[in-house]
């Protein structure tokens, strides 16, 4: 009888609540500051509601997942989600902290050029480039990966035009066990689709197979399913060394790493559910190791987690509008803040905290937004301490997609603000007014004067 390798344990703290002879319980404590700045005198000077965002705790989750693949893989390069959270202060802290500039249109991509990201440090990502961005992201000397054959032949046209050899990698979708499975972009393993693509441009001899690239999913929560995608792309790479004569430079993982968030239906609370960012380092790096590659070969590993980098420093601050009771007899109560603003509550079951002091009564209510729109459901059902009209609530979690997706609905988007490590307030994103709004629309002469 084979003797099974030994593994070794490991023990992951649970998350149940604290207990009373009833069982669990909902504890609140109210939040009072953020990074040591007070949330009413936030709310006083930008105004209700106003994002928030912490620069101490980007750095610290950034630094730690640079530490969690670094020291498993010696050649390690993160690249900036822009559509992630493309406030450019925001995009800076990352660049400050040695993040390349990953986008997916050219309006992101010129948004890395003008934040000072260099041409050859930004991934041009996305099934949408025209003709225009690609040339100025060839002679930017930018890395562009191929979604489709039609850009593929496009490329081929360009670079003889420009008299250039661009940098290329395609995007490569594949079954790794987690459905539905992310076939929509990019060029197929397991149907031949992807290695034709690498022939394609390999014989052309007009283009430059620099590197091969994966998105597998969102949020998830399999390791494994990152060690099937390194095993598929490398045994491309192992075969564009062997069969095409072709060494592939680097291998790029793109996102899709969870963060803390609590998703909507689940079973469990996010912190037992999560694999931790060192299990998935673990997985990804544990299977590039095992590839073949001698170390002088071995591939750059970039990662362009976006998520799982921002969403904990984000905060939205907002306050009580009204109470009042529905023909169900449940409480709902009335926020300053919907939908709108906060993209995410329709997958998200946010973690909200009152900003001041609140008696011991609780009670189960929906939070509404204010919006004019039945679809406008912060929270629908959430146990609470009684919140009264005016008081504030802080919303956590919130730095990812929401100040990208948010939306001009009914109601105008509101300041951003950061707070730097020393705890210095900055307004990195004003308020939108009417003249603001409206500054793109045009009257024709026949409609300029009504009379009613």
């Amino acid at each position: 009888m084979q003797k099974l390798r030994y593994e070794s344990p490991s023990i992951q703290k649970m998350n149940a609540g604290l207990m009373n002879k009833f069982g669990t319980r909902t504890e609140y404590e109210a939040v009072k500051q953020i990074d040591g700045v007070s949330v009413k005198s936030m709310i006083e000077k930008y105004g209700s509601p106003v994002f928030v965002i912490s620069e101490k705790t980007i750095r610290r989750t950034y630094r730690n997942a640079v530490r969690a693949f670094t020291t498993r893989y010696p050649k390690v390069q993160f690249a900036w989600s822009y559509k992630t959270n493309y406030i450019n202060a925001v995009c800076n802290i990352f660049h400050q902290e040695g993040s390349w500039g990953e986008v997916v249109s050219g309006f992101e991509y010129r948004k890395a050029l003008g934040n000072g990201v260099p041409g050859d440090k930004i991934i041009f990502n996305g099934p949408e480039k025209t003709e225009a961005e690609l040339i100025l992201a060839i002679n930017n000397d930018s890395l562009i990966h191929i979604d489709h054959f039609e850009e593929l032949y496009q490329l081929i046209d360009l670079a003889d035009t420009l008299n250039k050899k661009p940098r290329v990698a395609i995007r490569v979708n594949m079954d790794t066990g987690i459905y539905p499975m992310w076939d929509r972009f990019g060029f197929n393993y397991e149907n031949g689709q992807a290695w034709q693509a690498m022939n394609k441009i390999v014989a052309s001899g007009k283009l430059q197979l620099t590197g091969l690239h994966c998105h597998i999913g969102t949020f998830m929560l399999s390791t494994e399913a990152y060690a099937i995608a390194v095993r598929k792309l490398g045994d491309l790479a192992w075969n564009a060394k062997t069969q095409l004569n072709t060494l592939i430079k680097y291998l790029d993982m793109g996102g899709g790493l969870p963060s803390a968030n609590n998703l909507r239906g689940a079973y469990m609370p996010a912190a037992d559910m999560i694999p931790s960012i060192d299990e998935f380092a673990e997985a990804i790096t544990g299977a590039l190791l095992n590839i073949g590659f001698a170390n002088s070969e071995l591939p750059l590993l970039i990662l362009e987690s976006g998520r799982a980098l921002i969403d904990d420093a984000g905060y939205l601050l907002g306050t009580v509008i009204a109470n009042k009771r529905l023909s169900d007899g449940r409480k709902a109560t009335i926020m300053d803040f919907g939908v709108n603003l906060l993209f995410t509550a329709f997958w998200y079951e946010h973690k909200m905290s009152p900003a001041q002091d609140f008696t011991h009564h609780t009670e189960d209510m929906v939070l509404y937004g204010p919006l004019c729109m039945n679809i406008d459901v912060v929270r629908s059902s959430i146990n609470m301490p009684l919140l009264n009209r005016g008081d504030h609530v802080v919303v956590h979690k919130v730095g990812a997609y929401n100040m990208t997706q948010w939306m001009q609905f009914i109601q105008m988007r509101p300041n951003v603000v950061l707070i730097d490590e020393q705890g210095n307030t900055h307004l990195i994103r004003e308020a939108e007014t009417l003249e603001y709004i409206e500054q793109m629309e045009k009257m024709p002469a026949h409609l300029k004067t009504i009379e009613l």
